[in-house]
């Protein structure tokens, strides 16, 4: 799947064909060895990563075969610290021999132990249930990064003389000689607030925004990178620009990160190592010696924007080419407190360019650049004229009514001059092309002002930023409000990444936790997110106070604990954790941090009144009736310690398991007897919030759960079908309708155009999810999104076992609901891709699945009970195995093994 996942957004209609294609034919088996091949080859969720951090790194594969019925029974694991010596299938780090497993993904290496800078050559072979091997797989590789403080030579080093102000970003940059052939070459570093390194005139990698934002004074990352290739014979020269980032954040708004207490001048540490052909070795490292010059960049900050004066522009910067006998000397300093780890996650990128759809003229001399699509980036700037010009963009997602950027929704909280302005400063020489460093904005709109001419299709161009996640998943439907509204759900989803996830891109940039947990299962439906999650999981521990305590937003610099915390926001640090264990069979990460999931819930426990936490948000942006936090919270503070004895159990820890399941069930009565009303079978008045809360989370007693669940639906029914809920409790409304056979609920309420719904944003022009029902605040907030995993689980039926986790065992149970007559849809599981596409014509019905290798499901097809009945299962499926397993409230049920498969059906309807 590519990284480049907003292009497959831009295209999001057009759903892979093969998905109507599935092959129906019985098959023949092979006779000779095993026909499965070992493919994508992953190393903790990563394409031959480069200096991990993790000693023992699970390795992950996915298994092809053109035959159904293919499993894997063993595996073997080669591990060899040369590609030599992995030709010739012997290996000095790790030789599993032949383990006999079915287990394909999250393989924890076992060989010996791993050394910094160790890289490590891999390859795999499977055997079939017949036993037979199958060919090892093409070779993929890991490296290991810097694991010791001591193979750190650099310093870290600044500019002098510049503590005061906000002076322009620094040039640093080392000259040097190589007089020997070079094999090999990394570059580690670290550049605070975000770095650009050069290497002989060429930027080194694609990233932008490096490296991606932690609490500095607990955690640093660094990037490793292989730059081999652009070493040169004799004089090199690297030059690094720095930004200021989040680490020495100016602004000041209403979060306070300019008072954050790492905050310091830009920093710097990094260092070249070169492995000569001879064997023979030198570091080039960061310390006093390396020189530091002002650069174009005069002003940068991540709220308010950037500005770059052309005319500043030091020839030749970034080659060695050119004197820098004129720089200062460097400063060496202490640097941030925080522990320096590797960055194990998608980096930022510039993921593709928009052009506008539209350029107006609202005043003489200002220009108003329409792109047609709300995103998270910057503008590219093509222009020319007389040098000192100054050009100035704004951005906003939002216009006036005179056609002028307004910006007043998203500027509300940041009181420092400008919020999200770019200016470049002409040098006259011809065309020049400019794009901002050091900042990224969101927005729709480009305001442009001190043009000196006329503007052209090509002025102002979109820059889409944001982490690099593999796209994971495909939807498309015949009800094309649905596929607007999952458009906008994964515009918003990405608009949100920057190397955590945000609210906004724009207004905020915060890492809300509570908008991350509600989009977290549609984030896994449709990227490859897990690597970026297990980063971010790290910044809660980094963050979590001794008593447990956890702030709203992570990173934050303080005032994250002062306003918004509570559980319903805090328990991203355990929801996200087990989603990845239910979507991703990660289990490294519940035994990571459980002790501190024991913390928080202990916390929450010192906290509660008689079972009942009030502390924390609610319900936040409720369309119009408000639900009590107590209610919500205590809901959390319930699921929160279920997780907890679920993973003590998994780990063995008895008395924990038994005491936090005690707890749990002592917090279920507490809510019920402060909530329920069994008179009128509400919950806290009968809100839906409150409602849906209670089924949600599992709180309801089962002999009331059916009279809860239609006192719910007589509540929306009365309410016109729309739901009234904020984003807790939309996803409550989703999910519990939904697990309690009123999925055809869910489908009114997604299909309303009126106010509240996600139609009437579409219908006033939404290319994003929005913060508020009415459209209020920001217009790119990803927390309703939990609609499009609703996409994927009811209407395409692709579904996690409840006996299973990582879809090693997949549930396909499409939901025949209102005016939808065909889905198409993919997931792509760490063990293959999963389809599911279906149509019904007049009352015929067909579906066409694809179960990946070494994977099994259990596939729900709608019937006609009484015309099953009378033809049999042999008549409404084809191919070999495929067992019917019960007729089931209106579906035939099969177990089927992998493979493609087709079935059909009369329906009744």
């Amino acid at each position: 799947m590519t990284q480049l996942a907003t292009m497959l957004l831009i295209q999001i209609s057009a759903v892979s064909a093969t998905v109507l294609n599935l092959p129906t034919v019985n098959l023949p088996l092979p006779t000779l060895g095993s026909d499965m091949r070992a493919t994508d080859l992953r190393c903790e969720y990563l394409c031959e990563p480069l200096g991990i951090d993790v000693v023992q790194p699970r390795l992950s594969w996915k298994l092809q075969s053109q035959w159904r019925g293919r499993k894997q029974t063993a595996y073997q694991v080669l591990v060899a610290s040369n590609e030599e010596l992995l030709r010739d299938n012997r290996a000095d780090l790790w030789n599993t021999g032949k383990v006999t497993s079915d287990r394909s993904i999250q393989v924890a290496y076992a060989g010996r132990p791993l050394a910094s800078r160790t890289r490590c050559f891999w390859k795999v072979r499977v055997w079939d249930r017949d036993d037979k091997p199958s060919p090892f797989s093409a070779v993929a590789t890991w490296e290991m990064g810097l694991l010791e403080p001591d193979d750190w030579q650099a310093k870290w080093i600044t500019a002098p003389g510049d503590e005061d102000g906000m002076p322009p970003a620094p040039i640093f940059r080392k000259t040097f000689v190589l007089s020997k052939p070079v094999r090999q070459a990394r570059l580690y570093i670290c550049g605070l607030g975000y770095y650009e390194a050069h290497l002989n005139g060429g930027k080194v990698g694609d990233h932008v925004l490096d490296p991606a934002f932690t609490r500095y004074d607990r955690r640093a990352l660094y990037v490793t990178y292989d730059v081999t290739g652009q070493l040169k014979s004799e004089f090199n020269a690297i030059a690094v620009v720095l930004g200021n980032g989040w680490y020495d954040m100016d602004a000041e708004a209403a979060w306070n990160f300019n008072k954050a207490p790492w905050r310091a001048r830009p920093t710097l540490r990094c260092q070249l190592e070169v492995t000569f052909t001879d064997g023979t070795a030198r570091t080039i490292a960061s310390d006093g010696t390396w020189r530091v010059a002002p650069s174009p960049i005069t002003f940068n900050c991540i709220r308010q924007g950037e500005t770059y004066d052309a005319r500043r522009e030091i020839p030749g910067w970034n080659t060695a080419d050119t004197s820098d006998a004129n720089w200062s000397l460097t400063k060496v300093g202490p640097g941030p407190k925080g522990t320096l780890s590797a960055q194990m996650m998608p980096p930022i990128q510039v993921i593709g360019t928009l052009k506008p759809v539209k350029v107006a003229e609202p005043k003489p001399g200002v220009y108003v650049f329409d792109l047609g699509q709300n995103i998270a980036g910057w503008a590219r700037l093509k222009t020319s004229g007389p040098a000192g010009t100054k050009v100035v963009m704004q951005y906003a997602e939002r216009l006036n009514d005179d056609g002028t950027i307004d910006q007043k929704d998203i500027a509300v909280h940041t009181k420092s001059t400008p919020f999200q302005t770019d200016t470049y400063i002409l040098k006259g020489e011809g065309t020049e092309t400019w794009e901002p460093r050091f900042v990224y904005h969101g927005f729709q709109y480009v305001q442009v002002t001190g043009l000196p001419g006329k503007p052209d299709a090509d002025t102002i161009q979109g820059r889409i930023v944001h982490t690099a996640l593999d796209q994971a998943g495909l939807f498309e439907c015949s009800n094309d409000l649905f596929n607007k509204i999952q458009r906008c759900t994964l515009w918003a989803y990405v608009g949100n990444y920057h190397g955590y996830p945000t609210d906004c891109p724009h207004r905020e940039k915060n890492g809300w936790t509570g908008d991350a947990h509600l989009a977290a299962e549609l984030g896994l439906y449709n990227f490859d997110a897990a690597a970026a999650y297990t980063k971010w999981m790290t910044d809660f521990k980094d963050e979590q106070r001794d008593s447990g305590e956890l702030p709203g937003i992570v990173p934050t610099a303080g005032w994250g604990y002062a306003w918004g915390n509570g559980p319903a926001w805090d328990s991203a640090y355990l929801l996200i954790p087990w989603y990845m264990y239910q979507y991703r069979d990660d289990t490294r990460i519940l035994t990571e941090h459980y002790e501190r999931f024991k913390r928080y819930v202990d916390y929450l426990t010192s906290k509660a009144d008689n079972g009942i936490v009030s502390i924390g948000l609610g319900d936040w942006v409720p369309a119009k009736t408000e639900t009590p936090a107590k209610v919500t919270s205590t809901g959390y503070y319930y699921r929160d310690a279920l997780i907890v004895s679920k993973v003590a159990a998994m780990l063995g820890k008895t008395d924990d398991a038994r005491h936090y399941a005690d707890l749990a069930m002592r917090i279920r009565d507490a809510f019920n007897r402060a909530f329920f009303d069994p008179k009128t079978g509400l919950y806290a008045g009968g809100t839906q919030t409150a409602m849906s809360c209670a089924l949600y989370h599992g709180l309801v007693h089962p002999a009331e759960r059916q009279r809860v669940v239609d006192k719910l639906v007589e509540r929306i029914e009365k309410n016109d079908n729309h739901l009234d809920a904020g984003i807790l409790g939309t996803k409550y409304l989703i999910d519990a309708l939904t697990a309690n056979g009123r999925a055809d609920v869910v489908y009114k309420m997604a299909t309303k155009t009126t106010y509240p719904s996600w139609g009437h944003w579409i219908a006033q022009g939404a290319t994003t999810l929005w913060e508020q029902w009415d459209g209020g605040a920001s217009r790119n907030h990803i927390m309703f999104g939990h609609i499009s995993a609703w996409f994927y689980q009811a209407l395409a039926g692709i579904n996690l076992s409840p006996d299973a986790v990582g879809f090693k065992h997949v549930v396909i149970k499409p939901q025949l609901l209102g005016d939808v007559t065909w889905v198409r849809a993919e997931h792509e599981s760490m063990y293959g891709t999963i389809k599911s596409a279906w149509d019904v014509k007049g009352d015929r019905f067909t579906l066409k699945v694809a179960v990946p290798t070494n994977t099994t499901a259990t596939v729900y097809v709608p019937c006609d009970e009484e015309q099953f009945a009378k033809e049999g299962p042999s008549t409404i499926h084809s191919g070999d195995h495929v067992r019917f397993a019960r007729l089931e409230d209106g579906y035939v049920v099969f177990e089927v093994e992998s493979g493609t498969f087709e079935f059909h059906s009369k329906l009744s309807r």
